[in-house]
Protein backbone atom coordinates (compact mmCIF):
# COMPACT_ATOMS: atom_id res chain seq x y z
CA UNK A 1 0.00 0.00 0.00
CA UNK A 2 1.12 3.41 -0.79
CA UNK A 3 2.17 5.69 1.99
CA UNK A 4 -0.19 8.34 2.11
CA UNK A 5 1.67 12.66 2.39
CA UNK A 6 1.44 12.56 5.92
CA UNK A 7 3.54 9.28 6.13
CA UNK A 8 5.85 10.64 3.82
CA UNK A 9 6.28 13.81 6.30
CA UNK A 10 7.06 12.02 8.72
CA UNK A 11 3.76 11.03 10.49
CA UNK A 12 2.45 8.52 12.15
CA UNK A 13 -0.99 6.88 12.96
CA UNK A 14 -2.39 4.81 15.61
CA UNK A 15 -4.91 2.06 15.29
CA UNK A 16 -8.51 2.69 17.07
CA UNK A 17 -10.97 -0.20 16.09
CA UNK A 18 -11.11 0.01 12.50
CA UNK A 19 -10.08 3.77 12.19
CA UNK A 20 -6.39 5.42 11.69
CA UNK A 21 -6.02 8.28 14.04
CA UNK A 22 -3.07 10.46 13.34
CA UNK A 23 -0.52 10.78 15.66
CA UNK A 24 -0.54 15.23 15.70
CA UNK A 25 2.00 16.96 18.22
CA UNK A 26 2.63 20.33 18.68
CA UNK A 27 6.04 20.80 18.63
CA UNK A 28 7.99 22.38 22.31
CA UNK A 29 8.34 25.66 21.86
CA UNK A 30 11.13 27.41 24.05
CA UNK A 31 9.67 29.99 26.87
CA UNK A 32 10.15 32.97 26.84
CA UNK A 33 8.88 36.42 28.76
CA UNK A 34 5.87 37.90 27.10
CA UNK A 35 4.60 41.63 29.19
CA UNK A 36 1.78 43.38 28.93
CA UNK A 37 2.55 44.35 24.93
CA UNK A 38 2.47 40.16 24.09
CA UNK A 39 -0.21 39.19 25.67
CA UNK A 40 -2.45 42.50 23.64
CA UNK A 41 -1.11 40.91 20.83
CA UNK A 42 -2.08 37.74 21.76
CA UNK A 43 -5.54 38.63 22.51
CA UNK A 44 -5.70 40.53 19.25
CA UNK A 45 -4.35 37.01 17.25
CA UNK A 46 -6.95 35.09 19.15
CA UNK A 47 -10.15 37.11 18.37
CA UNK A 48 -9.03 38.76 14.72
CA UNK A 49 -6.72 37.31 12.84
CA UNK A 50 -7.52 33.05 14.30
CA UNK A 51 -5.14 32.15 11.03
CA UNK A 52 -2.42 33.68 12.06
CA UNK A 53 -2.85 32.64 15.61
CA UNK A 54 -3.60 28.83 14.45
CA UNK A 55 -0.22 28.90 12.21
CA UNK A 56 2.10 30.23 14.89
CA UNK A 57 0.55 27.51 17.83
CA UNK A 58 1.28 24.49 15.73
CA UNK A 59 4.25 25.83 14.18
CA UNK A 60 5.80 26.83 17.70
CA UNK A 61 6.98 29.76 16.63
CA UNK A 62 4.28 31.82 19.42
CA UNK A 63 6.18 32.69 22.23
CA UNK A 64 9.06 33.62 20.34
CA UNK A 65 6.84 36.08 17.85
CA UNK A 66 5.09 37.01 20.90
CA UNK A 67 8.24 37.91 23.07
CA UNK A 68 9.74 40.02 19.93
CA UNK A 69 6.55 42.10 19.13
CA UNK A 70 6.75 42.89 23.23
CA UNK A 71 9.76 43.95 22.80
CA UNK A 72 9.95 46.21 20.02
CA UNK A 73 6.52 47.90 21.65
CA UNK A 74 8.32 48.51 24.91
CA UNK A 75 10.95 49.93 22.78
CA UNK A 76 8.98 52.05 21.03
CA UNK A 77 6.66 52.90 23.55
CA UNK A 78 10.06 54.14 25.68
CA UNK A 79 11.09 56.53 22.74
CA UNK A 80 7.72 57.73 22.39
CA UNK A 81 7.61 59.18 26.16
CA UNK A 82 11.43 60.08 25.58
CA UNK A 83 10.56 62.17 22.47
CA UNK A 84 7.33 64.17 23.57
CA UNK A 85 8.84 65.24 26.75
CA UNK A 86 11.23 66.61 25.29
CA UNK A 87 9.06 68.19 22.70
CA UNK A 88 6.36 69.40 25.38
CA UNK A 89 9.58 70.95 27.73
CA UNK A 90 8.37 68.21 30.54
CA UNK A 91 11.40 68.29 33.15
CA UNK A 92 13.11 67.46 35.96
CA UNK A 93 13.07 71.09 37.11
CA UNK A 94 8.97 71.02 36.63
CA UNK A 95 8.81 68.28 38.84
CA UNK A 96 10.70 69.39 41.20
CA UNK A 97 8.29 73.22 40.97
CA UNK A 98 5.04 71.97 40.45
CA UNK A 99 4.82 68.25 40.67
CA UNK A 100 0.94 67.65 40.17
CA UNK A 101 1.26 69.43 36.83
CA UNK A 102 4.04 67.18 35.94
CA UNK A 103 2.41 64.13 36.46
CA UNK A 104 -0.67 65.25 34.58
CA UNK A 105 2.00 65.90 31.53
CA UNK A 106 3.22 62.42 31.88
CA UNK A 107 0.04 61.10 32.38
CA UNK A 108 -1.17 62.32 28.56
CA UNK A 109 2.05 62.03 27.75
CA UNK A 110 1.83 57.92 28.10
CA UNK A 111 -1.83 58.24 27.22
CA UNK A 112 -0.72 59.53 23.96
CA UNK A 113 2.14 56.62 23.56
CA UNK A 114 0.31 54.27 24.09
CA UNK A 115 -2.72 54.37 21.74
CA UNK A 116 0.65 54.99 19.08
CA UNK A 117 1.92 51.59 20.10
CA UNK A 118 -1.19 50.09 19.84
CA UNK A 119 -1.95 50.83 16.52
CA UNK A 120 1.31 50.43 14.85
CA UNK A 121 2.69 47.70 16.59
CA UNK A 122 -0.48 45.80 18.77
CA UNK A 123 -3.05 45.71 16.18
CA UNK A 124 -1.85 45.80 13.06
Amino acid sequence: MAKSIFEQLGGTYRKESDYLIPRLTVSTEEEHSIGIWGQRHLDYLKQYRKVTYTNLLTSGKMYAYLADIDRQAQERFERLIEDMKQAQGITEQLKAENALEWVGHLGNIRACAREIVNKEIIFA
